[in-house]
């Protein structure tokens, strides 16, 4: 099994378009069938995975979904690349407990991982709606994957 689409909940099509566009992801679709259904697909760059929104297709609140990663192989330069698009995106954190970010902003240290590790340095945006979204540096996967 592969995970290949993600539902996004959101209130405005067209700006939430705009934004992931401007993240330079790829948009693979645009469909309208009427006035109450539109689909929406964008596919980050290098993902197999894509995003869907639209209009008629959830039923869930715009904003909702929460703490999606992106993996990168550049903390620093990813964050960069983002900021240079216009994205609000927090600084490089690594999480006090070393493995794992907590929710929210609690337990965030300034940042990369002191060490590099893979797997431990973050930094995290949000689209217009308020979905969020948290970049996480891997350099060299784990065995298996």
């Amino acid at each position: 099994m592969k995970l290949e689409v993600v539902v996004l909940p959101v209130s405005d099509v067209d700006r939430a378009k705009d934004f992931y566009k401007t993240l330079g992801w790829r948009l693979d679709a645009d469909f309208v069938t009427d006035e109450n259904f539109r689909v929406v697909q964008l596919t980050p760059p290098g993902s197999e995975c894509s995003i869907i929104f639209g209009k008629g297709i959830s039923s869930a609140t715009p904003g909702s979904v929460q703490g999606l990663y992106l993996i990168v192989y550049d903390i620093e330069a990813a964050r960069a690349e983002l900021v240079d698009r216009g994205v609000e995106v927090s600084e490089v954190f690594h999480d006090i407990g070393g493995i794992f970010p907590h929710a929210g902003t609690e337990g965030r240290v300034p940042g990369p991982d002191p060490e590099r590790r893979d797997y431990a340095s973050y930094a995290s945006f949000s689209d217009p709606d308020g979905n969020s979204w948290v970049l996480q540096e891997i350099r060299v996967r784990k065995p298996g994957r």
